[in-house]
């Protein structure tokens, strides 16, 4: 029974948070919601001693709740901490989640920086 246990955990451990199968732009721990596509051109990335900054968009045929709820799933099984609407924090990371677009694709503007 033990031995099972722990083959569940691990194999439950390995599934990544809401199936995404790619990245925010600029990071490899932020997934991109399906259905999401990277705004070519509008990604910046510093990485500094205080830690990393990176600025992204990415747009699709969706609506801001959809988004909004995958991100309230998918976060905090990736260790981030709500702190205000569409913000996060993470260790000494902050994330930010900001929308444009009315009728049409949704835009969501992803900006990681130190706490």
């Amino acid at each position: 029974m033990r031995r099972l246990l722990i083959l569940l955990f691990f194999l439950f451990a390995m599934v990544p948070p809401a199936y995404a199968d790619a990245f925010v732009a600029g990071t490899e721990d932020i997934p991109l919601m399906p259905g999401l596509k990277t705004v070519p051109n509008a990604t910046i990335v510093f990485d500094k001693p205080e830690g990393r900054i990176v600025e992204a968009q990415a747009q699709g045929s969706t609506t801001r709740a959809k988004v909004e709820d995958f991100y309230a799933t998918s976060l905090p099984a990736l260790g981030w901490k709500r702190t205000g609407p569409n913000q996060w924090q993470r260790d000494a990371e902050r994330l930010r989640l900001e929308f444009s677009g009315g009728t049409g694709p949704v835009t969501v503007g992803f900006t990681l920086s130190p706490h």
